[in-house]
């Protein structure tokens, strides 16, 4: 209802907002009709699309039989991927700054939703794994389902490892809003570039950050607040950050890293070691290690390597 004697001048906020976003598109060269970003809208529905497609007797119908979920599960492929067709299509229209798209880039997003289709087994197998290894891991847990159904840091990971083809498949902007949408949900930040082995568990979760460079091997468990990050951001002669840079760890397998654990670098953590809680690192350790916040102390104290 409106305020009476009283003017919001909506005409005018209008105007100045429109002059705001003509000056922004001139200054990034996308004056007249911007092309459409991918929608996040659309893409939350692709998602939970392909983990019920994935997943169909645990994220998919409830009523499915062993007669009807192949069905299911090719009636639900046609679907979505051709949602996710329709926003493969707006990223490469976007990135050449098009209003419609070539005939060559409709073949090749044709192909790239080809070529990610054909990857969703290896995921389920990937996902197999890491579910298997939250289950073994945490004494919590009574059973895989109760893993697959309930756990952030699964959600999580299954929203990587479907950005991550995407990613190495050529669309880096969906490929984030996909993993970005599972930051929202569980606090936990795997950039889609980061490369990570079989039996990835990462328990707890909230505040897990796993930067884009990062390279995990098998059979790594992570605790919450863990960061993988870089040191530094190294600029150019203009003073602009270098971007696609290896900046991120290496962790080896079978690698444990507890609560609040930061570390920082293009730094090595050696197989088999352990990393305790709240610590601080920036140097590569051998494989076997055992580092603790109190050994870390020493270091500096003694005038050692330190961080």
């Amino acid at each position: 209802m409106p305020l009476k004697g009283a003017s919001l001048q909506i005409d005018a906020v209008v105007s100045q907002l429109r002059e705001l976003r003509v000056k922004s598109l001139e200054s990034r060269q996308r004056r007249n009709k911007p092309p459409k970003l991918p929608s996040r809208k659309v893409l939350i529905g692709v998602a939970d699309g392909l983990r019920a497609i994935l997943f169909p007797n645990r994220l998919g119908l409830p009523e499915l039989t062993n007669e009807s979920v192949d069905y299911y599960v090719g009636h639900m492929l046609d679907v979505t991927l051709r949602e996710l067709l329709a926003q493969v299509r707006r990223e490469l229209r976007f990135v050449s700054g098009l209003e419609t798209i070539s005939d060559q880039d409709q073949e090749q997003a044709f192909a790239l939703i080809k070529a990610f289709a054909q990857r969703l087994p290896h995921i389920r197998s990937l996902l197999e794994s890491d579910i298997q290894a939250a289950y073994e891991g945490d004494p919590a847990a009574r059973s895989i389902d109760e893993v697959l159904v309930c756990y952030p840091g699964i959600t999580a990971i299954t929203h990587y490892r479907l950005a991550h083809e995407l990613y190495r498949l050529g669309v880096p902007l969906i490929a984030r809003m996909i993993s970005e949408i599972a930051h929202s949900a569980t606090g936990i930040e795997i950039h889609p570039g980061a490369q990570i082995g079989g039996s990835f568990f990462i328990d707890h979760g909230t505040g897990v950050v796993i930067g884009e460079t990062a390279i995990i091997g098998e059979h790594v468990r992570l605790y919450q607040a863990v960061t993988l990050g870089a040191k530094r951001f190294p600029v150019d002669e203009h003073g602009a950050l270098v971007k696609g840079n290896a900046r991120h760890p290496i962790v080896e397998d079978d690698v444990i890293i507890y609560a609040g654990a930061t570390i920082l670098g293009r730094i090595t953590i050696g197989r088999g070691s352990t990393i305790g809680g709240n610590v601080w690192l920036t140097r590569s350790v051998p494989p076997g290690s055992a580092i603790s916040q109190a050994q870390i102390r020493n270091e500096v104290y003694d005038g050692g390597a330190g961080i």
